[in-house]
Formats: C-alpha cells, sequence, structure tokens
C-alpha cells in the first residue's frame, strides 16, 4: 500500500486527467535519423522497414549493396526516407566513414540500432568438432562481429549524439546470454557481453554525458535466420532437427519468433514512451527463458 488514500494524493502526484484525444502518439518517429546496422540481415532489415513505415529516416549499414536494394525494394514508396551506406562495423576507419557520411546526408543522428551480428558454425560444436578443436579464428570473428561491432558504433555514433545532448541506442542480444545454450559456446559469450555492455555503457551515457541518452537491448529467443538455420532445420528435407524440435518443446508459444515480433519492443525502447528505461534488456522469447522444462 502507498499510505495515500485514492482521494488524498500528495500534491506531486495530482495530475490533470489527460483526454483520449490529447494522448501523444509516441510511435510517430517522423523527422528522426536512426542508424540500423547490419540493416541488410534478417532482422535488421525488419527493422529498418518498420521505422521507415513510421515515419523515420533510416540509414541502412551493411556490407552488401545488392541486399541493401532489396530491403529498399521492400519499402516501396518509402525507400526515399531510406539509404545505404558501407559499413564494417568491426573496422573503426568504416564505421567513422559511415558516420560522416550519415551525418553530411541527414544532418543529425537521434538513435543507433547495433542489429549488426550472428554465429559462425565453425564456432560451433558438433560430433565431428569439439570443443577443444574450435578454431581460434572462427571463435575470433564471432566476438569481433557481436561485440566489437557493437562496441564501435556505440562508440562513433554515441559520440555524435552526446554532443547532441540526447538519444538512444538499442542492441540486439540473445536469450544464449541469459541461460548459455549447447554448442555455441563463442555466440552465447559474445551476446553475454553484449547485455553486459548495454548496462555498462547505460550508466557510463547517463552519469557522464546526458540523463538524456539512453541503451537499452532486445534479447530475441530462436528466430531462424541464415547464421542459425543449420542448428534449427536439416538442409536437406527441411525438417526441423532434435535441436529444433527441442527448442519448441521448450517454448511456451509452440513457434519460432518471427522478425515481425521484434517491432513493438523496437519502436518502445526508441520511443518518448520509454524516456525512464535505460539499462534493460527485454527478452522477445515466446516464453523461453521462463520455462523451467517442467
Amino acid at each position: 500500500m502507498s499510505g495515500y488514500a485514492e482521494t488524498e494524493l500528495p500534491n506531486d502526484f495530482q495530475r490533470e486527467t489527460m483526454k483520449i484525444s490529447e494522448t501523444p502518439n509516441f510511435y510517430d518517429f517522423t523527422g528522426q535519423a536512426i542508424v540500423v546496422t547490419g540493416g541488410t540481415g534478417a532482422l535488421g532489415s525488419e527493422i529498418a522497414c518498420g521505422l521507415v513505415g513510421l515515419g523515420a529516416k533510416v540509414a541502412i549499414l551493411g556490407r552488401n549493396a545488392e541486399a541493401a536494394n532489396k530491403v529498399l525494394d521492400r519499402m516501396g514508396a518509402r525507400s526515399d526516407s531510406a539509404k545505404f551506406f558501407f559499413c564494417d562495423v568491426q573496422e573503426t576507419d568504416s564505421v567513422q566513414k559511415a558516420s560522416s557520411d550519415v551525418l553530411a546526408f541527414y544532418g543529425r543522428v537521434d538513435a543507433l540500432v547495433n542489429a549488426a551480428g550472428g554465429n559462425n558454425a565453425k564456432a560451433t560444436t558438433n560430433p565431428e568438432q569439439s570443443f577443444f578443436d574450435l578454431p581460434p579464428e572462427a571463435l575470433r570473428s564471432v566476438f569481433n562481429l557481436n561485440v566489437l561491432g557493437t562496441v564501435l558504433p556505440s562508440q562513433i555514433f554515441g559520440k555524435l549524439m552526446a554532443e547532441q545532448g540526447r538519444g538512444s541506442i538499442l542492441n540486439i542480444t540473445s536469450m544464449a546470454a541469459v541461460r548459455p545454450l549447447t554448442r555455441v559456446a563463442a555466440y552465447s559469450a559474445a551476446k553475454a557481453a553484449v547485455s553486459n555492455f548495454t548496462q555498462w555503457l547505460a550508466v557510463h551515457l547517463a552519469q557522464e554525458c546526458s540523463p538524456n541518452l539512453r541503451v537499452n537491448a532486445i534479447a530475441p529467443g530462436f528466430f531462424i535466420t541464415e547464421q542459425n538455420r543449420f542448428l534449427l532445420t536439416d538442409p536437406r528435407t527441411g525438417e526441423l532437427t532434435t535441436r529444433g524440435k527441442s527448442i519448441l518443446a521448450h517454448t511456451p508459444a509452440g513457434r519460432f519468433g518471427t522478425p515481425e515480433d521484434l517491432l513493438s519492443s523496437v519502436y518502445w525502447l526508441l520511443s518518448p514512451a520509454s524516456s525512464f528505461v535505460t539499462g534493460a534488456v527485454i527478452p522477445v522469447d515466446g516464453g523461453f527463458g521462463a520455462y523451467s522444462g517442467v
């Protein structure tokens, strides 16, 4: 109990009742310039399309211009509000060049979505390759893509937002960071680092730069992408693997996620609706993390 009767709220809590017609449209991103790394991937492209649909000006960062053109085609008439910029998120010079190009084109950066990431089959254990034989270069590639590929854009684009005094960074981690999964040791550890970095950066930017700089993350459950398709489905038959069946058995929603399932959380965390939310990692997993298996 709060200690106050409903009719005896203290002055700080007294508010004029807001009329329905005055309720703000939090999910209107008109005029905002939002950068999406990995914007040509399965999740990043869906986020880019969704944000353009709500009025944002989206900078699609990636390494594949042909894939970017397909994303722009998906946007239809809205494609005028998006532009592709080449960027390798693992290379400082490349990210710096992309940030200069984005700033020259849009004049500002209001938000950054770090959607670049993924796994490497060579860094995954299987009956033919034990943990003890995982090659260092494959392990390094997973950490570079997921961790360095989140930190570098956050440094470079985050500095632009810090100079403006406001902005939002949204990282993509994974439920593998919360409950480490068999076989994907490097991926689970790398995503755990992204979750930890999300919380560290949220505190750092709020204390050292501006409380109007927020950093959050979403932790997708199981979505079939090109990076994990080989683990979840048989390439010859298209049927679920034993691992795929086990995942569905431990997902109360009873299905894999689709990229569209991420959008409502993305909109919320980038919008003023979550202005008092920073350092949060939001699961979008169909209940996988909540299920004990019993």
